[in-house]
C-alpha cells in the first residue's frame, strides 16, 4: 500500500473510529494443473494433506503418482492477478508440504457468471455437434470425460 494511502486510511480512521469498508474483491474460479515424474502415491497424498492445512481455501484436489489438479476460489482484482497467485501456489509451498518437485502444466481462471453457465449447460445434458461429413470420413468433436 503506498504511503498517501496509508496516511489518507490513518486520517478516516482517526476521524470516523474505524477503518472504512474494503470494497469486496471478485471471486475467481481458479484450476491448477501440475505434473512430474512419478512419485508414491502416499507421499502425493501426505504432502496434499500438509498443503491443504496450510491452505485450506482448496476446495477440489485430484491426484495420480503424477499429476494432481487443485480447484479453488481465490478474490483478486483481476483474473491475472488471481494467475498469477496461482502460479504461485505450489512452488511456495514445495518444501513446507514435502510436494512433489512437478511443474505447473495449466491454470484456468473464470469468473463466477462464467462457473454458473457451465453449470446450467451440464444440466441441460451433453452437448454434442452435429456430426459433418468430409467423404468417407465423419468429424466428431464430443469432449472427453475420463478419470485419472
Amino acid at each position: 500500500m503506498a504511503d498517501d494511502d496509508v496516511h489518507a486510511r490513518e486520517r478516516v480512521t482517526a476521524h470516523h473510529g474505524t477503518a472504512p469498508a474494503a470494497v469486496p474483491l471478485p471471486l475467481w474460479s481458479v484450476t491448477l494443473t501440475l505434473a512430474g515424474d512419478p512419485a508414491d502415491v502416499a507421499e502425493v497424498r501426505a504432502g496434499l494433506d500438509r498443503l491443504l492445512a496450510q491452505s485450506p481455501f482448496l476446495s477440489t484436489v485430484r491426484y495420480s503418482d503424477h499429476r494432481a489438479e487443485l480447484r479453488y476460489w481465490d478474490e483478486a482484482e483481476g483474473a491475472d492477478d488471481a494467475a498469477a497467485m496461482a502460479l504461485r501456489l505450489w512452488p511456495e509451498h514445495r518444501e513446507t508440504a514435502g510436494l512433489p518437485d512437478w511443474c505447473v502444466v495449466g491454470v484456468e481462471v473464470v469468473d463466477r457468471d462464467t462457473v454458473e453457465h457451465r453449470a446450467a449447460q451440464r444440466a441441460r445434458g451433453p452437448w454434442r455437434p452435429a456430426r459433418r461429413s468430409r467423404g468417407a470420413q465423419a468429424l466428431d468433436l464430443i469432449g472427453d470425460i475420463a478419470p485419472w
